[in-house]
Order: structure tokens, then C-alpha cells, then sequence
């Protein structure tokens, strides 16, 4: 590597954990967020760096770009209907900085957010993520989109319908949730109907991914609080999941769900819980 390949290594690493949120909003994927990254790296490898002008607004777009390209061929490579999953969970480390999971976890949108964002097309979700998100201007968004400016705000706008519709927003006191979430955990293991009724909102709604393709939902404290009762055997911790407060359980040592919670106004109302042996296994979650 000389010198010029070098300084431009070390400028792209200083905009890595930038790209890496982007590309972790655009597709939901951790992993697919790190191949998307590195043929960012490519193309940026690839091209004249010295014409570019501003390098992070190129790199932005530059991996706009390439998410979009993913999230269409995702499409055109359905033959059957998608299989349903939840988004990665990012889970927060406890053995000091990492500074590429603490862009992700910086003003989190949360795993209730990224359900949603997985039901616009690609063209709504890159308008939304860039513009919403990361500030990205609508004239940048319709040359990656090769759409007017106009287009693609409307791009943005529908998307910002559909998740306002959804309500995602919870409560923004760490405080609260670690309470609720803590007297959750402490409930279900206790199996303590009425106390797990009491911390969940009457309209929960729980989403479970176990790797089968299709999201198990339960609905309503009472239906929630029985399944919650049935997990009592298992060993369950807080951990920083998304952003904000939820938890990790463990079943013989290995880890057997994560869970993103939604704690809105002091009660628990959505639990995301990925039970993926697999996935769990290549995010890494100890």
C-alpha cells in the first residue's frame, strides 16, 4: 500500500462507524451492513478520491447506493413469499468502547422501528433513512434514486407515515425502563401472573423470532403474562439492547433469546425477541 492508498484507508476508517449505521438502518443486517460497507471501500478504492470534494457525503451516498442495490435484489430473488424475520439486534458490550457499535446505538431507533422499516420499499426506506436519519439532502437521495427531489421527499414522507401510524416511540428515561424491565424479569421469575400483568400494557404485543420464517406474534398482558410464566426456568439479565434497556436470557450456558423492549408510558408494550440459535450465534452475543 503507499502512501496515498494509506491515507485513504485511514480516512475511511474514520467514517466507518457513520457508513456502518446507514447500512445497519438500510438493511436491518449486521452482516449484511459489513458487506455493504466494505464494497463502499471498493468503490471509493476505485475512484479518483482526489476529485471528491466532500469524502463523507461521498461515502454516504456511495453506500446508500449499494444498500439499495441489496435491498432489490432481496426482491427480485424472492420465487416464494419473504420469510418473516426480525432485524439484528445490536446488544451493547460490556468490555469497554467499541466506537462502530456505539454509532449504532447512538440515537437507536430501536427494533420496533426496524420491523416497520422493513415493510416500506426500498426506494421509501433509503428516502427515509437518509434524509430522517442521517440529513442527507433530497437532491442527493433522487440521484441515488434518479428521481426529482420532489419524488423522493414524497418517498421520505410515506415512509414517515407508515412508522408515525405504527407508533414506535417509548419512553426515553433509562431509569423507567431499567424499573420496568427489572420488575418484568422479576415476575416472569416468580411466575407471578398478576405482577406481570400489571407491568404490561393490555394492548403488548410480542414478536418472536425463532428462525422458522415466520414471526410468532402474541397479543394482550393476560396472553403474554401466561407465556412469560412458562420461561421461568431460565436465567435472565438486563443488557443494552437497541438503545435502550432489555434483555438476554440463558438456558445451560448458552445464550437462548434476546429481547428489545418497548417501555411506554411505564409499561412494558412490545417485546422484539430473537430465539434464532443461529443468528445469535454469529452476532455474538455472550
Amino acid at each position: 500500500m503507499d502512501e496515498h492508498d494509506d491515507w485513504l484507508a485511514q480516512r475511511f476508517q474514520q467514517h466507518r462507524p457513520r457508513l456502518r449505521a446507514v447500512a445497519y438502518r438500510m438493511l436491518g443486517s449486521t452482516a449484511e451492513a459489513d458487506d455493504a460497507v466494505q464494497e463502499t471501500w471498493i468503490r471509493l478504492s476505485r475512484s479518483d478520491a482526489g476529485e471528491i470534494d466532500n469524502l463523507e457525503a461521498w461515502l454516504v451516498t456511495a453506500v446508500g447506493r449499494v444498500a439499495l442495490n441489496m435491498l432489490r435484489s432481496r426482491a427480485t430473488r424472492r420465487e416464494e413469499p419473504f420469510d418473516e424475520r426480525l432485524p439484528d439486534p445490536v446488544v451493547e458490550r460490556v468490555n469497554g468502547p467499541d466506537p462502530e457499535r456505539e454509532a449504532l446505538l447512538a440515537d437507536s431507533v430501536g427494533l420496533a422501528l426496524l420491523v416497520v422499516l422493513e415493510t416500506l420499499t426500498p426506494a421509501e426506506r433509503l428516502a427515509y433513512v437518509l434524509h430522517d436519519m442521517f440529513s442527507v439532502p433530497f437532491d442527493e437521495i433522487g440521484g441515488i434514486l434518479s428521481r426529482s427531489p420532489d419524488a423522493a421527499r414524497q418517498l421520505a414522507s410515506r415512509g414517515r407515515r407508515r412508522i408515525r401510524d405504527a407508533d414506535t416511540t417509548r419512553d426515553a428515561d433509562p431509569a423507567t425502563q431499567r424499573e420496568v424491565v427489572t420488575a418484568f424479569l422479576a415476575a416472569a421469575r416468580d411466575g407471578d401472573f398478576d405482577a406481570l400483568v400489571a407491568v404490561l400494557d393490555p394492548q403488548i404485543v410480542i414478536r418472536e423470532d425463532t428462525g422458522t420464517g415466520i414471526l410468532n406474534e402474541v397479543r394482550g398482558a393476560e396472553n403474554v403474562a401466561r407465556r412469560a410464566s412458562s420461561f421461568s426456568h431460565l436465567e435472565a439479565r438486563l443488557a443494552l439492547v437497541d438503545g435502550a434497556v432489555g434483555w438476554i436470557s440463558h438456558q445451560g450456558g448458552e445464550v437462548f433469546a434476546v429481547a428489545s423492549v418497548t417501555v411506554r408510558r411505564g409499561r412494558i408494550a412490545a417485546m422484539d425477541i430473537l430465539r434464532d440459535p443461529g443468528r445469535l450465534a454469529r452476532l455474538g452475543v455472550s
